[in-house]
């Protein structure tokens, strides 16, 4: 078997580029350097809001093969206190991980493998595995590489194949998993990587899918970090759910046409997710302190999928979602293999409105392709806001199982876009655009007010994100103005070693950091 698997894995192996290769090493807690050519450090050193941990998280695979989506999490991190900023890099202790440790290579299967008779091979060698006790599913066999968020004084690392890991943050910076989260036992399914906590009460909202019947289970977990009884939401088959939305009353779920569909991928060679074109896309929305889904309402809109929502809100008998929204998606292409070039993905902003007393539902493009990991000023969760950062994609991109993001978008929800607009420009509803210039990508930027709540301006803040030169090898951490969108940045902050390219982020203040508990 496992010679079988060494020759499925050099398929997908050495595809990548230096600057996609994961980073294999772990960086303990040393001093980040100041680029005093592009900004001065004292300048956010100073700034109060910005004392705290900026992590993110992605997948960097430490054993072959090392493409895909579904890398082992490793996190990036700065520390900033007391006048100065250290980085460090470590990765999230998954059992899995731990378990590809003892054995000195990899053993569980990965997205990347879920392709045709091979993909076949793959799933049944990692179920005999299981039975035969060579391989542990007691503690999960997620990699916790997607997202991270912070609830009643815990950072988790999430991936939604799993349940959380709790991530300490020390004193100096450096980062120490505490295992895996299961609250007390009541949490039996997977758990997504993109739950929302509520500003306003503290409560956390979240939800796993699966692929048996209901397909879909909803949690609420108070302010306290008690989870609440499972409520099923039934859909007719299994899809991937990536993402979902809350707003101060409702929960929104989206059955979307990305089918969970192991006979075709048999059969045909094809994918094990397939997309639809045929199908319309599904919104439940549920209120949010619902014992069971009798009261869910459903509505349908046009075929898409969707990996990442802004925000949603009510007016009136309206509930609003601002997302993402993709046309077509062909998870082949982005499974972490080497492919022809991937046309514009067409992934836009996209306003959408349900009516709870008439049933209606209707969109509105608000801008053109190609944006993805939206942010808010995260006071405004579930309630009205203004403004929606973006990263912004290379339209025409050769792939390697991360989309390369080309600068930062600001975009105005109060203004009309410009409808003859072919481009990403500013004008209309964009506010404004941060270019990283040629050869110069970024990561998911995280909105950091200047003051807490909602005492201030909304877009009072910063954005701070991660940036990768190709052109020099050299990472950094930029921060720049929200409000502005300044060209000319806070600070640039240059990093010891390279930072490969991940997904999402978050910015633990300085009050989270002194609230953090053990489990």
């Amino acid at each position: 078997m496992d010679f079988v698997e060494k020759r499925g894995a050099s398929q997908c192996d050495g595809v990548l580029s230096p600057s996609i290769h994961p980073e294999g090493q772990e960086r303990q807690a040393i001093w980040a350097k100041e680029s005093m050519e592009r900004g001065s450090l004292d300048v956010i050193l100073g700034v109060k809001c910005l004392n705290g941990e900026f992590v993110r998280v992605g997948p960097n695979p430490k054993f072959a093969p090392l493409a895909g989506f579904d890398g082992d999490g490793m996190i990036h991190a700065m520390r900033i206190k007391d006048g100065k900023a250290t980085y460090v890099s470590r990765y999230v202790k998954t059992s899995r991980l731990e378990q590809e440790e003892y054995f000195g290579g990899a053993k569980f299967t990965k997205i990347g493998d879920l392709k045709g008779v091979f993909g076949l091979f793959m799933v049944l060698t990692q179920e005999l595995r299981k039975k035969l006790k060579v391989l542990d599913a007691t503690y999960g066999i997620g990699t916790a590489n997607t997202a991270l968020i912070y609830h009643h004084g815990k950072l988790m690392a999430l991936s939604e194949s799993d349940k959380p890991y709790v991530v300490k943050i020390l004193e100096d910076g450096d980062l120490q998993t505490l295992g895996l989260l299961d609250y007390d036992k009541r949490l039996k399914h997977p758990f997504t990587a993109h739950p929302k906590v509520d500003p306003f009460t503290d409560e956390m909202f979240t939800f796993g899918y699966s692929h048996e019947p209901p397909y879909c289970t909803y949690r609420v977990i108070t302010k306290d970090g008690i989870m609440l009884d499972p409520v099923p939401i039934t859909i007719p088959e299994s899809v991937m759910m990536h993402d979902f939305a809350i707003t101060e009353n409702y929960s929104i779920f989206m059955d979307l046409p990305m089918f969970f569909r192991p006979k075709e991928m048999a059969k045909n060679g094809e994918f094990i997710y397939k997309f639809d074109p045929t199908k319309n896309a599904r919104f439940g929305i549920l209120q949010r302190y619902e014992k069971d889904e009798k009261t869910i309402r459903w509505f349908e809109l046009p075929n898409c999928f969707i990996f990442h929502n802004a925000n949603a809100w009510e007016e009136g008998d309206e509930v609003i979602l601002i997302t993402c929204r993709l046309n077509n998606l062909d998870l082949d292409q982005v499974n972490g293999h080497q492919s022809d070039k991937l046309e514009d993905p067409g992934n836009e902003l996209y306003e959408m409105r349900f009516n709870m007393k008439t049933g209606a539902a209707s969109q509105k493009q608000l801008s053109v392709s190609a944006i993805d990991f939206p942010r808010i000023n995260e006071s405004y969760t579930g309630r009205k806001q203004r403004y929606v950062y973006c990263t912004i994609l290379e339209s025409t991109v050769k792939v390697t199982g991360i989309l390369k993001m080309i600068g930062i978008i600001k975009f105005d929800l109060h203004a009309e876009p410009e409808s003859d607009k072919e481009q990403l420009e500013v004008g209309g509803n964009v506010r404004g655009i941060y270019d990283l210039g040629p050869g110069r990508f970024c990561s998911e930027a995280v909105f950091v007010p200047k003051e807490p709540g909602v005492l201030g301006e909304e877009d009072d803040g910063y954005l701070i994100f991660f940036v990768h030169d190709e052109n020099t090898g050299k990472s950094e951490i930029n921060v720049i103005d929200a409000k502005t969108m300044c060209a000319d940045p806070v600070a640039v902050v240059e990093l010891p070693s390279r930072v490969p390219y991940g997904f999402h982020a978050f910015f633990v203040n300085e009050e989270q950091l002194g609230h953090q508990v053990e489990r």
